[in-house]
């Protein structure tokens, strides 16, 4: 029989999909012919590779909460546009280069959200990145001390989304905003960030101390960007309320 021998060939040229869709075959009789059962075998390959690729966009991009646009809780009021939601879904945003800002007071599900969006481009296929934004701030004043400070902003510069949670809890100091500049700058055109803020956008100029930064930054972030304005409860309170587990 040929059937172990081809199997391990299969399994030293790392073909994992084609060895599991090949051991089912073996297992279930079928009637396809030959083309058939080798076009099986190969979608097989192929799904199990993107599967892979996917997990290892999942585990870079370091997501706060496993969040998905199907698990969406529409029922509770929080002024959700739908039809928006619907056409950030399709990732045409990313491919055009263009920002979301989510804004709304604490609890009501902006990081899930900005989750469920990240998830979604990387099941297209774009790399992503959660960062805190003050956390993030911390890191680049660490990395301009030991001298990686070029690397990082590099690395976010190649991100096709980086998702910017807490912006804005605290004003910005004078190097914060320089950092943001670059950050923008880098990405300005060129790919999509995504921001979160308890803070509207339209006050977003007061938490900067150099109105011309200011200026410079939101150009790069605001003009470009579809806005989310999430109202109501805190959804974490309401779920408290009823005895339901923290979730969206």
């Amino acid at each position: 029989m040929l059937n172990h021998p081809t199997i391990e060939k299969l399994k030293s040229l790392k073909l994992t999909g084609m060895v599991k869709g090949l051991e089912d075959q073996m297992i279930v009789p079928t009637e396809l012919d030959f083309f058939e059962r080798l076009g099986l075998l190969v979608d097989r390959e192929l799904a199990e590779r993107e599967n892979r690729r996917l997990k290892a966009r999942l585990t870079a991009a370091r997501l706060k909460q496993p969040a998905s646009l199907e698990d969406v809780d529409y029922h509770h009021p929080r002024g959700i546009d739908r039809t928006l939601l619907a056409s950030l879904a399709s990732c045409a945003w990313l491919a055009s280069k263009r920002n979301v800002l989510i804004t709304g007071a604490t609890g009501v599900g902006k990081t899930f959200l900005a989750c469920a969006l990240a998830q979604k481009a990387m099941r297209e296929g774009c790399s992503a990145l959660y960062k805190r934004t003050p956390r993030l701030l911390r890191e680049l004043a660490t990395a301009r001390a030991d001298g990686s400070y070029p690397k990082m902003l590099s690395g976010l510069a190649k991100t096709d989304l980086l998702i910017l949670d807490d912006w804005g809890l605290t004003p910005f100091a004078a190097e914060q905003e320089r950092d943001l500049l670059e950050i923008m700058e880098d990405r300005h055109g060129l790919k999509s960030t995504l921001i979160t803020s308890q803070v509207p956008v339209d006050s977003w100029h007061q938490l900067m101390t150099n109105p011309t930064l200011a200026d410079a930054i939101l150009d790069r972030v605001v003009h470009s960007a579809y806005r989310i304005n999430l109202t109501g409860e805190s959804m974490r309170r309401a779920r408290a309320r009823r005895g339901e587990p923290d979730a969206d």
